[in-house]
């Protein structure tokens, strides 16, 4: 429940700079899969690796749609303070990590708790 709340916070921040869509990932993938071939040994590991990144972009594209936000936030809020209590994970943690402080303090966790 904490790594998907956690992951769709960071999947629906802004994010600064210009959009990159689904088409140009899939344009660049195809650039990078015809240039493997080619390469040579270092080009291909590095290509290889912009090919993982790329699809691994393509993949996490709207896994979690703003609609399952709420009911993220739901149960991150039913597990966040006996979590954070076991991992030893402070307010002000959570706060870096973008959990919003109205969120924390729904959950039991606030800012005097010292980890």
């Amino acid at each position: 429940m904490v790594r998907r709340y956690l992951v769709a916070l960071d999947q629906h921040k802004p994010r600064r700079g210009r959009q990159v869509s689904a088409e140009s990932l899939e344009d660049r993938l195809a650039q990078v899969a015809e240039r493997v071939s080619e390469a040579d040994p270092l080009q291909r590991v590095h290509l290889i690796q912009e090919r993982r990144n790329l699809e691994l972009r393509l993949a996490n594209r709207g896994t979690e749609s703003e609609d399952d936000l709420p009911a993220l936030e739901k149960e991150f809020v039913a597990v966040a303070a006996e979590y954070g209590e076991r991992k030893g994970i402070d307010y002000a943690t959570w706060r870096e990590a973008g959990v919003p402080a109205d969120v924390l303090q729904r959950a039991g966790i606030h800012w005097s708790r010292r980890g």
